[in-house]
């Protein structure tokens, strides 16, 4: 018989500990057959979006993971479309509120096709060491995309944290890489 796969904490923190009592108050983790982004079958999803378009989920992700840049000279923020967009502007909100304001930027799937036509949108400075931020990390796929584009800059990618690690694959890729990963919350099988 298979378990039933649980959330755990990656990071052991206040904030991560709230984040996974959010994550089912919320309704974030759920259970069933689901088709996730990468094309595999799961039998559980987590919509980390019901846990980052909170209130009290947004403050505290932003908090957890100003915290965990604070001091790595990390000199903007990004993420991936369209789970990191509420984590990067909830670090930027808690960053400002604490006197060290972190630009953010957001990647973009594919490149835009008007207007200024940038696939990375923002306030990210050529050269810059950065932090990508993803809700769910799974296989990787769409964090490798966002670190080609901001390497493409010439940007030093120094941290790439997720809120939620499926522990399938994705973060052993960045850690074999080289990249600095770190999860607030991980899913253990």
């Amino acid at each position: 018989m298979a378990t039933r796969p649980t959330l755990e904490l990656g990071r052991d923190t206040g904030e991560s500990r709230r984040i996974r009592e959010l994550a089912h108050e919320v309704g974030a983790f759920l259970t069933g057959e689901f088709t996730l982004t990468s094309g595999k079958k799961s039998s559980y999803y987590i919509d980390g979006k019901r846990i980052t378009l909170s209130p009290e989920g947004a403050y505290l992700v932003g908090r957890a993971i100003f915290n965990e840049l604070s001091g790595s000279g990390v000199e903007a923020v990004g993420g991936v479309a369209t789970g990191a967009y509420p984590m990067v502007t909830a670090v930027a909100m808690v960053s400002h509120l604490e006197g060290e304001p972190v630009p953010i930027f957001i990647v973009r799937e594919v490149v835009k096709e008007h207007g200024t036509m940038r696939r990375v949108e923002g306030n990210l400075k050529e050269g810059a060491r950065v932090a990508i931020l993803e809700d769910v990390l799974t296989t990787g796929g769409s964090v490798a995309k966002a670190i080609e584009a901001v390497e493409a800059m010439g940007c030093r990618v120094a941290r790439v944290i997720a809120l939620v690690d499926r522990d399938e694959g994705g973060s052993d890729r960045l850690k074999k890489a080289g990249y600095d990963f770190t999860a607030l919350l991980r899913v253990a099988h």
